[in-house]
């Protein structure tokens, strides 16, 4: 099964199993939205780190990658990322999140762990 990137101010893809992957609720989403689908706020960086990558921009991408790559492999973290694998070995699933550039979010670390 795949795994696809989105925001979740989209539409949900037809036949798509839709994860909502960040900690805090997108700004202007009712909690009944059904573009939202699950939401795993579990699997998304910690407070510190993601304090941390706001103040130091997406020019560090890479480091922030790296930290949270290790955030990924303990704790409740780990959990939900295993929920994931476990999603994505039986559906198409949509990682979703509210940032405006994906690509430079903690989404694609996510699908690089769960590959």
């Amino acid at each position: 099964m795949g795994v696809a990137i989105g925001r979740v101010y989209d539409d949900v893809p037809p036949g798509v199993h839709r994860v909502f992957v960040d900690r805090l609720w997108p700004r202007g989403i009712r909690k009944d939205d059904p573009r939202i689908g699950e939401w795993c706020k579990d699997v998304a960086p910690s407070g510190e780190l993601r304090d941390w990558y706001h103040h130091a921009g997406p020019g560090h991408h890479e480091e922030f990658a790296r930290r949270y790559g290790q955030e990924l492999a303990s704790g409740e973290q780990a959990a939900a990322l295993a929920h994931l694998a476990e999603l994505a070995s039986r559906e198409d699933i949509e990682l979703a999140t509210a940032t405006k550039d994906p690509s430079t979010s903690h989404v694609p670390v996510i699908v690089e762990h769960l590959g």
